[in-house]
Parts: C-alpha cells; sequence; structure tokens
C-alpha cells in the first residue's frame, strides 16, 4: 500500500506481472475510487466546458464520453479528463485524483455561463473492469446491453443490484467497463464482480498493473507525459483539439503550433540494450543531453523494455537512436512507433 493523492492505495494484490497478464488475456478489476467527479449542470453546462477544454463537447450525444484537455492559457494541462453528456444541461466529469480540487476551482473561477459547477466526488466509487472477458463478466451483473454499448459511452441501470452509471472507457488499452456508484455500495458490488468472475480467473489490480497497462497502450499521465507546461500536441494528443470551434483557453497557442509544428514532443522508445529505464532518466542524442524518460518500465505481455520520452521534434521520430542514463551508464535504446501494443477489436 502506497499514498497516492491522498488515498491508501495497492500498488499490488498478487503481483504486478500476474495481474497485468490477467487484464491483457482475461480480466482484471480495478478499484479506482481515487478518481475526481464534478457535475456541471444549466443550459449552459456545454458553452463553460468548450470554454475551457481542448475537445469540442458540444458534438457529444446524450450518452456519450469523450477524452479531453482542460487547459490552461498556456495551452498546457490543468488536467487531462473524461466529459459525459448525461442531457444538454448535464455534464458528469472524471478528474484526476489529485488535480480534482484545483480542477472544481478552475471550472469555478472561469465561470461566467448560466451553469452550475459542483465538486462531486464524495458521492461516487468508481470500480473498472477491464480484458477481453469483461463484457461476459459484466454482463451477467445487469440487464443494460452492454454489448451492444459502443466505445466511450454509457448509461445508467442496475448493475450488481446496485444504481450506477456504467461507461465502457478505460485505461489499460483493453475493452472494458468504469462503473460509477454511491460509497456505500462499492464494497458490495467489488465482491460481487470477483464472485462473477471467478470461472474466469478474475484478479483484482493494483496500482503498479495501471501503470504497467497504460504504458503499453501509450495512454498519458499528468506529471509525466501531459502536464501545465505541455500541450496536447507536444503530448501526442493533438485529436483531442478542435481549432475550429469558438474561442477556448489556450486556443492562440494552440493554433501557432498547429501552423508553425511544435519544436518538442513526446516519443516512444524501446530499450537495445540491457537495461531498464525509469522516469526522470536522462536522454541523449549524438552524445547531447537532449530530454529526459517521462515514464518507463518493462512491458509484461510485450516482454521488452518500454518507455515515453519527451525530446526535441527533429529526434523523436522513428528509427532514432537514443542513449539513455542509467546508474551512471549510456544505454542504447531506439525511437519506435506508438502505442506500443494495441488491442485486436472484434
Amino acid at each position: 500500500m502506497i499514498d497516492f493523492g491522498g488515498w491508501d492505495m495497492p500498488v499490488a494484490y498478487g503481483g504486478i506481472v500476474a495481474e497485468h497478464r490477467a487484464v491483457r488475456t482475461g480480466v482484471g478489476l480495478f478499484d479506482v475510487s481515487h478518481m475526481g467527479e464534478i457535475e456541471i449542470r444549466g443550459p449552459q453546462s456545454v458553452d463553460l466546458i468548450d470554454s475551457l477544454c481542448s475537445n469540442r463537447a458540444a458534438s457529444l450525444r446524450d450518452g456519450q464520453a469523450q477524452y479531453s484537455g482542460l487547459l490552461n492559457p498556456r495551452g498546457g494541462f490543468v488536467d487531462d479528463l473524461l466529459v459525459h453528456r448525461i442531457a444538454t444541461d448535464h455534464f458528469f466529469l472524471c478528474v484526476n485524483a489529485s488535480n480534482q480540487k484545483q480542477d472544481f476551482a478552475w471550472l469555478r473561477d472561469n465561470n461566467s455561463f448560466d451553469a452550475e459547477v459542483t465538486f462531486a466526488s464524495g458521492n461516487y466509487d468508481q470500480l473498472a473492469i477491464q480484458g477481453p472477458q469483461a463484457l461476459g463478466v459484466a454482463s451477467r451483473l445487469t440487464r443494460l446491453d452492454l454489448a451492444g454499448m459502443r466505445y466511450y459511452w454509457f448509461a445508467h441501470g442496475e448493475f450488481a443490484g446496485v444504481a450506477a452509471l456504467v461507461a465502457r472507457t478505460g485505461y489499460t488499452g483493453e475493452d472494458g467497463f468504469e462503473i460509477y456508484m454511491p460509497p456505500t455500495e462499492s464494497e458490495r458490488v467489488w465482491r460481487a464482480i470477483l464472485e462473477e468472475g471467478a470461472n474466469e480467473s478474475i484478479r483484482p489490480c493494483g496500482l503498479g498493473a495501471r501503470n504497467t497497462l497504460r504504458l503499453e497502450a501509450a495512454m498519458s499521465l499528468y506529471g509525466h507525459e501531459i502536464d501545465a507546461r505541455t500541450t496536447p500536441y507536444e503530448a501526442g494528443l493533438g485529436w483531442i483539439v478542435k481549432l475550429r470551434k469558438r474561442a477556448f483557453c489556450g486556443r492562440e497557442v494552440l493554433a501557432r503550433q498547429k501552423a508553425e509544428g511544435v519544436r518538442r514532443k513526446i516519443a516512444g522508445f524501446e530499450m537495445r540494450q540491457r537495461g531498464i529505464a525509469r522516469d526522470g532518466y536522462r536522454v541523449f542524442v549524438g552524445g547531447i543531453d537532449a530530454g529526459h524518460v517521462t515514464s518507463a518500465s518493462p512491458a509484461p505481455y510485450l516482454g521488452k523494455n518500454i518507455g515515453l520520452c519527451m525530446l526535441p521534434a527533429e529526434y523523436a521520430r522513428s528509427g532514432q537512436a537514443i542513449e539513455i542514463e542509467i546508474r551512471g551508464r549510456r544505454v542504447v535504446a531506439e525511437i519506435v512507433p506508438i502505442p506500443f501494443y494495441k488491442r485486436t477489436r472484434p
């Protein structure tokens, strides 16, 4: 157990590698109740969101979610988040645990619209069922049509006998569902999921596997690939920037980067010599200190040592040789395409 954003969180229940492989090949269960929730209600809710976020919430339909960036005036990330449209005048945001209070304050302090922002983290716990067998396990616990639910859509209904919001989303690179429910019910739902998934050898999974899974899928982590000084274009997340919508926070900076290109960007690498890179290690190109590792780890499913790094844009291209300084020794690695792992969709 470790402190994580003020929560006591399990690194692992029975081993990071076993939990990682369970999610890639079967099904795993995560308690992610540390994540924050913010609700926005009112006739101009979407206008508030679109004034501060990079993606276009106005394009959402009822029951649809999207990944977006909550931005500052420099085009950097206040946070990354999921925006769920419950109705035209009601949106549900899932934000990072360590940023939830600052996110709420940013939305509240920049709210000049007919919209009400509510800090709702105390109203929800969240469990995530992830893996190729997640659909089978989850479907047996609800009457909701989970098989017919598209990726990044959600519905309200009973799950394991509890009123819940069930979304086909996740942070592992696999199919799966994230379930939001009252905190008083989460332990009962947790036990019901583990019991229902026993025949699929479901495993409870901790922070360690959550991190290695998202890294194989090259999903960004706040404080690593993204932060207040990093823009979506630098982070390789240009697809969440909608420059054609009305003015939004950081738009001028992003429009300039789109036109001129970025000076630095996130790139993926694989180690070509023995050695395991870690977050923060320095990256050298041609003997010059050029950047740093943002996230790195052995990849349990791929059987490689991989990572993400921030480099000058001219070096962030596939095939570029780099060196990573590991305990005073420079070890050869190579820039490769990302994501490292991409699931086969049915």
